[in-house]
């Protein structure tokens, strides 16, 4: 009696943990191949090239490395003498060229008024020459306001501003180095522009919709960031096809049979943010997609690193 009973705990001790491995198997099995979440996900941000517009000595440098700016703040300023210079020849030029214009409009006004008065002092030649030279005078002080407004924008871009709000990174600038125009000098990381990008397997992107739900969890941090699906990617790089020298398609003859599911970047806009969670561009995050109505994700063990 006492072996049965014993034979039947243990078929029953065997049966139960049976069917909590079969159970956790299979949860696992939907976990990983059925639901969407990703551990290969990244903070995003646009990263501005900061450049300035005029080439010329830096005098002034404002800001240093790291340093958090707001957008129109001054981060360092070009010598100004020449561009000063600059705008007072252009401004004297427009001073002779505006003289040249009235010479040149009263000595039409008068050919105009003679020849309207039939008299032999003044040709036609003459009056279309003295209107010639009227356009001519007009088209030369207009061009000279145009420079003059030129040399004012170089002088006002010799402050190199910030355009956006976030911090400088690699900013190494000093007094007296010679910048050029357009070469950038720093990166200004765009903080309004922060966001995640979870890489996807193309499995699961029938089970993301724009909208959804999306709980973040960044390496290093206890608190998860809120957030919601954003956009889905158009599309993404064909390594396996080129173009040849006819312009036809050239696809590489290798083939894996062990073929894995390509990654679609998935766009994450976040919509709440712990204090005290540093948001750096590039730190290494995890994200579980939920569907827009639901309140939490859909399985309870949230694969946290």
């Amino acid at each position: 009696m006492k072996a049965v009973a014993l034979n039947l705990i243990r078929f029953t001790t065997t049966a139960a943990m049976a069917s909590i491995a079969a159970f956790i198997g299979w949860r696992l099995w939907v976990h990983y191949e059925m639901e969407p979440w990703t551990r290969d996900a990244r903070v995003r941000a646009d990263i501005v090239a900061v450049a300035p517009d005029v080439s010329g000595l830096v005098s002034e440098v404002l800001a240093h490395d790291n340093q958090i700016v707001r957008k129109g703040d001054v981060l360092f300023r070009i010598d100004p003498e020449r561009f000063t210079l600059a705008l007072r020849q252009s401004e004297a030029t427009v001073v002779g060229r505006a003289a040249a214009l009235d010479a040149a409009s009263r000595d039409l006004a008068r050919y105009r008024a003679l020849d309207a008065g039939n008299t032999l002092a003044v040709s036609k030649q003459q009056v279309d020459a003295a209107t010639s030279a009227q356009a001519q005078a007009k088209a030369a002080y207009q061009q000279a306001i145009v420079e003059r407004d030129i040399a004012k924008l170089n002088l006002d871009r010799s402050e190199v501003r910030a355009s956006v709000n976030g911090p400088m990174t690699n900013f190494e600038l000093r007094p007296g180095v010679y910048v050029t125009a357009g070469k950038g000098v720093a990166a200004l990381i765009d903080t309004d522009s922060l966001h995640v990008d979870g890489y996807f397997e193309e499995t699961k992107l029938s089970m993301i919709q724009v909208g959804d739900r999306a709980a973040v969890h960044l390496m290093g941090e206890s608190a998860d960031l809120i957030g919601h699906v954003e956009g889905i990617a158009g599309g993404i790089e064909d390594h396996d096809r080129s173009s040849g020298a006819s312009l036809l398609a050239n696809v590489n003859p290798t083939f894996s049979w062990a073929r894995l599911a390509q990654r679609m970047p998935v766009r994450i806009a976040l919509d709440s943010v712990p204090a005290g969670v540093k948001l750096i561009a590039g730190r290494t995050a995890t994200v579980v997609i939920t569907p827009a109505g639901d309140a939490k994700p859909k399985f309870a063990l949230f694969p946290k690193h």
